[in-house]
């Protein structure tokens, strides 16, 4: 077969790596070749048949060890999340305190992470036991062994009719070393400003035996990272980073009423102050602060209670609360992790046509993070119903009560208790055993798969419902509730929590009663067992070349479990919401695949799959592709594939999920309520539905490769996704607008007709009418030979635009959220950026490599969706748009990357990530960071500095 251009640029793409524009072509093309010489079969991601040309009818994008390296990236899973094709629905391993804390996934077009399928080798590994949200299962990205990695292979477009349920927006395939000889050491360590947020990583790797020669090859690969957690308050010269206050920059005190301790007059809405914000019982419309001397009503005055004891915060609230910044006081940046992860791979040549091998990979992790100290008051919610702490009160008699006589609500930030922290630990394994071989003209490929990840979770900081209740206000009622905790009986009669400045008075046992540890922990499985075959037909009529063919077939079984935190099963931890699930089922499958060479340079490929769950059901799903080559320099391709996505047991399963959102209340914003009209923290019920089908979607991609220049490749790829049967939360604004809450009569405020404050929203998974997500990839690429032996230069731009990202509701109603702040039932409110850009500027001469790599993030409209009716999401304190225009800022980061070998064992490098110290764009709306959107992460860290070393022997 003759090598075009186009395949010989591709193929070195593929050998060399090319993600974000890392790759560096740097032997030279001649004008004048010998001719070339055969170029071994490989298998390409996206397709189980073997072939001599890289590129396919299916754009993949090819990235290798090299590439990781030259990013500066200290993981894969921190390149990967920068790619432009990565979007809305990713899961960063800085959210330390989400439903998958300690993790880290990829979303593929902005579908979610559960319908990106990530493999291991070309085989699936066991999910991450926390699922994102409580709802969507994902792999963790963090077990990959970073020293172990041969390459990672990115199929950007659907591709169940080959690997099954999961694979609707791509697959994520990571390619491990399989025949690696000698040592290598490499050590490397990272540091930030004023050496806050060090990084180490340290790996070792060991390959003995060559297949060729001693018939075996053994590889082991050992590595260490430990990365110290980064707090808000370390980086308080980085403007609103970190800030829940944010009165410097237009906004008013009330905008995270949570973390600042505000108090709105006449509307019986308060925020927790850290010495205690109490109603007035002879008008409920108003709270006061404890240091308050003149505040009416108070029969008892607490002249310690001021706040200047508390905190040094500039006040100047009008409602007159004790304001502080909590969020910046007890909030990470980063969470503290440290993992340790091992690959081992033995691979025996039993005979010249039958190969055995097996792999054992070994991950664990633990990830300290830590978050403001609990409030009495935030509602929950559990699969019974709501939980309404919004009444907890000071009783009649406690000594704090500034209305002593007479029970009051209070708002109080739990500081003397401390900050909630968590410390979940992680371990995943697995293990494949199998052989490959040739008989009759076949390749053949069989293994038995084993793979189990457990997490545990140990949490300390959160209160009791029961026995904050009592300690309280100890009640009959009250009392009665709490005797049920041993640790509560046991102390003296009468016993109350002395608030703030009275915290010293509170003994160790009434602590251990108050807030003892809780835990829980989750556990997912898969086994399988597989076998596929490949081989070519020649003298097929009609075609220009072989035919080639592949079958397969495969048995897995998949176990998920979470059980529930404890105390959360009843509603009784305050502000802690409730997940569990559990569920099993075996997955059968059979598929073919065939790939046609026809006349004038013709490519057909065709796919088709057979699934059958024990709990959903029968799955067909085909996928067709084909590429024309007309010249030598230019080819266009196309593909179309349905895919699905079967539900989780999160979804579908036994269990349920009470967790948080924000949301502005429509009911009472129109009667005057002013704080209604901004999204505030509400509970958020949702109930599994036994009768979900799979979700289904069908992909369609239309493009185009061009070599207009020696050393030159540009590529252009239209797609668009279409997913029905789309599992979802219920909207939900949706679910308020249909009267789906809960709300407490008794916060009310002195506007007639108030219903009160909503407390939870109820919802469950459902079958969404359909999401449609569309747009335009563009990849160019070049490399040039710079004079007088001065190396040479590159040039790497990635470029993802969406023009549409449309989910549609099955009552019709249709929202586009492409370039707004949506989805943000299943973003966190990160938003979905129109456009994604991916630059590299690199060059090389002997022993040198130095890049230059730009990552841009579009601009995003502060609203939830385009068109919303209701306007800008959040505004200023004067009522404007805010941020000013509605519009967040687009970010741009630099980093700058430096590779010297001086010697052939010896390679050193360095790297510094946000070179330019970029500060993220103030992004009030968030709730998966504070104050900026989590896909401007280097911008909340700042300049953040590396350097190591390779020694190889």
């Amino acid at each position: 077969m003759t090598e075009t251009s186009i395949s010989r640029s591709i193929r070195r793409l593929f050998a060399g790596g090319g993600a974000v524009g890392m790759a560096i072509l740097a032997a030279p093309v001649l004008a004048q070749e010998a001719a070339p010489k055969p170029i071994p079969r490989v298998e390409i991601t996206g397709s189980n048949i073997r072939r001599s040309e890289a590129e396919t009818a299916s754009s993949v994008i090819t990235v290798n060890r090299a590439d990781i390296e030259r990013s500066g990236k200290a993981t894969v899973a921190e390149l990967l999340q920068t790619l432009a094709v990565d979007n809305q629905g990713s899961v960063p391993t800085t959210f330390g305190n989400g439903f998958a804390a300690g993790a880290s996934g990829i979303s593929l077009r902005g579908l979610g992470a559960a319908s990106t399928l990530v493999l291991m080798n070309g085989r699936r590994m066991a999910p991450y036991g926390l699922a994102d949200d409580g709802q969507k299962q994902f792999t963790d990205l963090n077990v990959i062994p970073t020293d172990a990695v041969e390459r990672v292979e990115i199929l950007k477009d659907g591709a169940s009719a080959i690997y099954g349920s999961d694979a609707i927006a791509g697959v994520v395939n990571i390619i491990l070393r399989r025949d690696f000889q000698g040592n290598t050491v490499r050590v490397q360590r990272s540091a930030g400003r004023n050496w806050i947020g060090n990084r180490t990583n340290v790996a070792f790797t060991k390959g003995i035996g060559s297949l060729d020669a001693d018939r075996y090859n053994v590889l082991f690969s050992l590595e260490y990272k430990k990365f110290d957690e980064i707090w808000y308050r370390d980086r308080t010269d980085r403007d609103w980073i970190g800030r829940n206050d944010l009165r410097p920059w237009g906004y008013s005190a009330d905008q995270a009423l949570g973390g600042t301790g505000a108090i709105l007059p006449g509307t019986g809405t308060a925020g927790s102050a850290i010495n205690g914000n109490v109603r007035n019982p002879a008008d409920p419309t108003n709270y006061y602060n404890r240091g308050n001397l003149a505040a009416p009503g108070f029969t008892r005055l607490f002249p310690g209670a001021a706040c200047s004891n508390f905190t040094n915060h500039p006040q100047g609230d009008p409602g007159g609360g004790c304001l502080i910044d909590a969020a910046q006081l007890y909030n990470q940046i980063e969470p503290k992790q440290e993992n340790v992860s091992v690959f081992l791979r033995g691979t025996w040549q039993l005979s010249p046509v039958v190969q055995l091998y097996s792999e054992l990979n070994w991950y664990t992790s633990q990830t300290d993070s830590s978050t403001t100290p609990s409030t009495v008051s935030a509602s929950v919610g559990y699969p019974g119903g709501p939980v309404n702490n919004a009444v907890v009160q000071l009783g009649p008699t406690h000594p704090d009560n500034p209305y002593f006589g007479t029970a009051a609500r209070v708002r109080y930030l739990a500081a003397d208790v401390g900050p909630r922290v968590s410390n979940i630990d992680s371990n995943f394994i697995r293990w494949l055993g199998g052989a490959k071989g040739t008989q009759y003209g076949w390749d053949w490929d069989s293994a038995l798969l084993f793979s189990q990840n457990h997490v545990s979770n140990h949490a300390t900081g959160y209160l009791r419902r029961d026995v904050a209740f009592a300690l309280l206000n100890p009640s009959a009622d009250n009392v009665a509730a709490a005797m049920v905790n041993p640790a509560y009986a046991a102390l003296p009669p009468g016993t109350v929590w002395r608030i703030a400045e009275n915290a010293s008075l509170n003994s160790p046992a009434l602590y251990a009663a108050l807030s003892p540890p809780i835990t829980n922990a989750a556990r997912t499985k898969v086994a399988q067992i597989d076998f596929k075959a490949t081989r070519e037909f020649g003298g097929m009529p009609y075609l220009a070349g072989n035919l080639g063919l592949a079958v397969g077939t495969e048995f897995r079984h998949e176990m998920t479990q979470l059980q529930p935190t404890t105390g959360t099963e009843r509603g009784n931890i305050i502000g802690l919401g409730y997940s569990a699930y559990s569920g099993a089922r075996n997955v059968f499958a059979l598929y073919g695949e065939a790939l046609a060479p026809f006349a004038y340079n013709v490519e057909a490929s065709a796919a088709l799959r057979y699934d059958h769950f024990t709990d959903v059901g029968k799955s067909w799903t085909p996928k067709f592709g084909l590429k024309w080559t007309p010249t030598r320099a230019f080819a266009l391709r196309g593909t179309f594939a349905r895919g699905f996505r079967a539900p989780s047991p999160a979804e579908n399963g036994v269990g349920g999920l009470a967790a948080f959102s924000t949301a502005s209340d429509p009911v009472r914003c129109a009667l005057g309520v002013v704080s209604s009209c901004n999204p505030a923290s509400i509970a958020l019920i949702t109930s599994p539905n036994p009768a979900l089908s799979p979700e289904r979607s069908k992909s369609y991609t239309l493009g185009a490769i061009w070599d207009p220049l020696p050393r030159t490749s540009i590529s252009v790829d239209y797609w668009k996704i279409k997913r029905k049967n789309e599992i979802n939360q219920e909207q939900v604004d949706a679910a308020i607008a249909a009267g789906h809450v809960v709300r407490d009569p008794t916060s009310v405020s002195a506007i007639p007709g108030d219903p009160g404050a909503i407390t939870a929203v109820l919802t469950r998974y459902v079958n969404s009418a359909q999401s449609t997500v569309r747009g335009v990839d563009v990849d160019a690429r070049y490399n040039h030979r710079l004079p007088d032996a001065w190396g040479n230069a590159t040039f790497d731009v990635k470029y993802t635009h969406i023009y549409e990202w449309l989910r549609t509701e099955q009552d019709g109603t249709s929202r586009d959220f492409a370039g707004t702040h949506g989805n943000c039932d299943v973003t966190n409110c990160t938003g979905t950026p129109s456009n994604r850009v991916n630059l590299r500027l690199g060059w090389d001469r002997e022993n040198w490599r130095v890049s230059a790599n730009v990552n841009y993030r579009g601009k995003l409209e502060d609203r939830f969706f385009k068109g919303d009716p209701s306007g800008c999401a959040v505004t200023f304190a004067n009522g404007a748009d805010a941020p000013s225009g509605c519009e967040l800022a687009s970010f741009t980061t630099v980093d700058l990357v430096v590779r010297w070998k001086p010697q052939e064992r010896w390679e050193l490098f360095g790297s510094v990530q946000n070179l330019l110290d970029k500060i993220a764009p103030l992004d009030p709306l968030t709730y998966g960071a504070q104050s900026y959107n989590p896909l401007d992460y280097e911008g909340a860290r700042g300049r953040y500095y590396s350097l190591g070393a390779r020694y190889s022997f």
